[in-house]
């Protein structure tokens, strides 16, 4: 006779503690079998076998099977669909329950549909909770029902909102007892998964020091300075709380909580207008008629554009996967407004190369810059990167860490006049969008 178990399906949430799925799952259930899968529908639309990406869940999902032996359980890693997963755990053991948490982009949505189908026609229950946000869907909403499209008044009445209620850590110590019991069980290596190892620097997610936090809206905005937390592969992949980031933002930066209240609205964002994931939120930014010059691309892939912050930007990211987020504003701008390449060119550029990649804030990050996202910066706002660099890194210290050979003769001269493609952009733009909404003026429904 096969034993009776539940599932946790471990996602965006390598960590035993203060995890919402998790805590439901073992406090309703008396053994409960851990999973991870590589799914391989995700990995083989990867282009490259160094992806720090891999690396760095492979290293965060071995650090979770190390926790779970202390427990006396063991990780059951599987690498394949995962459907077959599915089909081959339900055939093995008789399965009352799979527990996961919400994952929010279209093709989770999709995926996780099809799951609870499956599972639901074996007579099996398919239970997912909020975890990777504070807020989400519909929890903060106009007095209308509608969701928020305006950061400012969002993050107002997400505000209002939040009580302790909403950052209390899940106490799933209580109930580890209730981990499957079994023998410790090795990771297959990450060779057999077909990534190799990466350089990347991984360390076990801390909260942010006090004094960081307190000095974070002074120095947040210069790349040369250790003025951010370095923490958003961690939350990305779900290594630490955002509850418990949240519980530490409150006493000591606004500042901070902001950017951790960015990442809800841009995912409740990408939960109500899912265009947005391909498209521009403001369709009639989709008008825009982009020069897309590739050789222009080609030189900004590789910071050799002659603007040195840009270069910077672009290097840094390149080296390490990591960009400073004010340079991340700087090298789109430039991309989107001097080359007048579109933004879904550079957003699919940084989802390749960022450790910390997150769909909903890449895209609502890159729209921001182009003009085309809810609460966007206006077309005719035109980053100068000369102006951004004597403003934040006024002794070129960032540049000349990435850039060593800026001030010699082998430093490029720039690709384009920042002016002229200032103009260039603006009425490229304006004649764009009044075309649009004069085609929309005259259009009748049906036609």
């Amino acid at each position: 006779m096969k034993d009776k178990i539940s599932v946790f399906w471990f996602r965006r949430d390598l960590r035993l503690s203060d995890n919402a799925g998790l805590y439901r799952a073992l406090r309703e259930n008396k053994t409960v079998l851990p999973v991870f899968i590589f799914d391989t529908d995700i990995l083989n639309k990867l282009e490259n076998t160094y992806d720090r990406r891999v690396d760095f869940i492979y290293r965060a999902v071995n650090a979770l099977n190390e926790e779970l032996k202390n427990h006396g359980s063991t990780l059951n890693v599987y690498h394949g669909s995962v459907i077959d997963f599915f089909a081959g755990i339900t055939a093995k053991h008789d399965i009352c329950c799979v527990y996961t948490n919400h994952d929010y982009e279209p093709y989770a949505r999709e995926r996780d549909n099809f799951v609870s189908e499956f599972l639901n026609s074996r007579g099996i229950e398919f239970k997912s909770y909020k975890d990777q946000c504070v807020f989400e869907k519909q929890e903060v909403e106009k007095s209308d029902g509608k969701p928020y499209t305006i950061f400012t008044p969002y993050s107002r009445q997400w505000k209002n909102k939040l009580t302790a209620f909403y950052y209390k850590a899940y106490p799933t110590e209580k109930y580890f007892r209730n981990l499957k019991k079994a023998a410790p069980a090795a990771l297959p290596p990450l060779e057999s998964l077909g990534f190799e190892k990466t350089d990347l620097s991984f360390n076990p997610a801390l909260l942010p020091g006090e004094q960081l936090l307190l000095k974070y809206k002074d120095q947040r905005d210069y790349p040369a300075i250790e003025g951010t937390s370095r923490l958003s592969v961690y939350l990305r992949f779900g290594m630490i709380s955002v509850r418990a980031l949240v519980a530490r933002a409150l006493p000591l930066s606004e500042t901070w909580l902001n950017e951790l209240i960015w990442r809800d609205f841009y995912m409740m964002i990408l939960w109500h207008f899912p265009h947005a994931a391909n498209n521009s939120f403001k369709k009639e930014y989709d008008q825009i008629p982009w020069v897309n010059n590739e050789k222009h691309f080609e030189k900004w892939c590789s910071g050799h554009t002659g603007f040195p912050i840009v270069d910077a930007g672009i290097r840094e990211l390149n080296a390490t996967g990591f960009m400073h987020n004010r340079v991340r504003m700087i090298v789109s701008s430039f991309l989107v407004k001097d080359l007048l390449i579109d933004w879904r060119w550079g957003e699919a550029y940084f989802a390749a190369k960022l450790n910390d990649f997150d769909l909903s804030a890449n895209n609502g990050g890159w729209q921001w810059a182009a003009g085309s996202g809810c609460d966007a910066a206006p077309y005719f706002r035109v980053f100068s990167p000369a102006e951004q660099q004597k403003k934040f890194d006024p002794e070129f210290k960032y540049i000349k860490k990435w850039v060593p050979e800026f001030g010699t003769k082998d430093y490029p001269t720039p690709i384009v006049d920042h002016a002229a493609a200032r103009l260039k952009a603006i009425a490229t733009y304006k004649k764009a969008l009044s075309e649009s909404r004069q085609t929309n003026l005259f259009e009748t429904p049906g036609t």
